[in-house]
């Protein structure tokens, strides 16, 4: 097994022809890995894209061959999965204006170049959701594209599919989500083109890494909304005075345990099972 890759959270091995996926307990904010990891984190990242990819099947073809067999060192908290060439494109879907949308919105009354109405808040709920997507930056942040330039850089028929996909699955992903008392304000996802040619889900899917997920019964435009996904850690890293460069700030145990907790109950309400019959 050789290692061919370490991101901000997840670790790349070559076994064979196949890939392993890894999820670490690393976290990451403004695109800097800090210090102190969340204990289960990369199990619970793994376990809820696999409830996803299973729940999504019908959907779009996903990189997955099997969570189980994979090497006893990263049980539950690896994939072993196809090989994808990856579209360099980050492809998110909003359903509500927040985050860098907000930011955008706030200057031009646009979304990566998509025109919304006026009046809109933080947490606004968007008329209808919409496809926002961003570069795929190796190093520094991701920028807002628009449809245009995805269309440019892939090709109309692809850019469509991508568009259509993301949409796709944000629907049925918030949907499902909002019967269990969960909004999904937005999510990235990440596609590749399999060695059939057949573009593919890869990476995760609809997690409190990829994703904002809300409790509905606390939403309210206006202001910043209670959080079971990194967003806690952000905030709290930004209140903290560091400057967003390397290197970030130890994470105290209680905003470490806090954290787990959200992760944790955002696994649990939209799974239906418990976390620790799983860890």
């Amino acid at each position: 097994m050789e290692h061919i890759y370490t991101g901000k959270v997840r670790d790349l091995y070559r076994d064979g022809t196949d890939i392993l996926l890894v999820a670490s307990d690393r976290i990451s904010v403004y695109d800097v890995v800090l210090p102190t990891p969340i204990p289960d984190k990369g199990a619970l990242l793994t376990q809820l894209s696999a409830w996803w990819f299973r729940k999504l099947a019908d959907v779009v073809p996903n990189h997955v061959l099997s969570f189980t067999d994979v090497p006893a060192e990263f049980a539950g908290r690896a994939v072993r999965c196809k090989p994808l060439k990856m579209v360099q494109v980050e492809c998110i879907a909003r359903g509500y204006l927040v985050g860098m949308g907000l930011r955008e919105y706030q200057k031009q009354g646009t979304v990566s170049g998509v025109p919304l109405p006026p009046g809109l808040v933080e947490g606004s709920k968007l008329p209808e959701p919409i496809f926002t997507p961003t570069t795929k930056a190796d190093v520094g942040h991701d920028e807002f594209i628009t449809f245009d330039d995805v269309v440019r850089q892939e090709g109309r028929e692809t850019a469509e599919r991508l568009r259509e996909l993301t949409l796709d699955i944000y629907h049925r992903g918030a949907e499902h989500a909002a019967s269990r008392g969960i909004i999904v304000a937005d999510t990235k996802l990440e596609f590749g083109w399999d060695e059939a040619g057949v573009l593919t889900l890869g990476d995760e899917v609809l997690t409190s890494d990829s994703s904002r997920f809300w409790p509905a019964d606390e939403w309210e435009p206006g202001r910043p909304q209670h959080a079971f996904d990194k967003q806690f850690v952000r905030e709290w890293a930004g209140s903290t005075g560091w400057d967003k460069t390397p290197p970030g700030p130890e994470v105290p145990a209680e905003i470490v345990a806090a954290t787990r907790q959200r992760y944790a109950e955002a696994y649990e309400r939209i799974t239906g099972e418990t976390w620790g019959a799983k860890a």
